[in-house]
């Protein structure tokens, strides 16, 4: 009979419910990721826009060509600054994530630390029985001759 340890459905369990946690903790910082990417888009076309706007005043262009290039700022300043919210609360997301999933790996790593542990006993208990039956051979070769 081989090892079986009497908790690994509680392991298989909890191994399970740590990967769910890893996912939704990797889900979230992808979109951190994607929101960051779309802030610093949006702060390159604002300095862009700067730099346009700069340009366009001194060739002394029409005005309602400088109001529309004052409203797409504005407009991505506004969408800016939407984005740095949802940064915010993305930020609060993976920290609360993050809990998780390091309760979910720390009560899986308690089983398999356990299982570990019982499976080096079952192995030594094991050695010591083989080791006994050598032993049983030898003697009794021994006593034959």
């Amino acid at each position: 009979m081989g090892f079986q340890f009497p908790l690994a459905t509680v392991l298989r369990v909890r191994e399970s419910i740590e990967k769910r946690e890893e996912r939704a903790l990797q889900k979230i910082l992808i979109e951190i990721t994607r929101v960051t990417q779309m802030i610093e888009a949006l702060n390159a076309m604002i300095a862009g826009a700067h730099i346009d706007r700069e340009d366009a005043m001194r060739l002394m262009i029409p005005a309602g060509h400088l109001h529309t290039m004052q409203w797409e700022m504005q407009s991505a300043a506004e969408k800016k600054q939407t984005l740095l919210q949802i940064l915010q609360t993305l930020e609060q997301q993976r920290g609360e994530q993050m809990k998780a999933y390091q309760a979910a790996h720390r009560d899986r790593e308690t089983l398999t630390d356990m299982m570990d542990r019982q499976r080096g006993l079952y192995d030594l208990e094991q050695n010591r029985a083989q080791q006994k039956r050598l032993d049983d051979i030898v003697i009794a070769r021994h006593h034959r001759s």
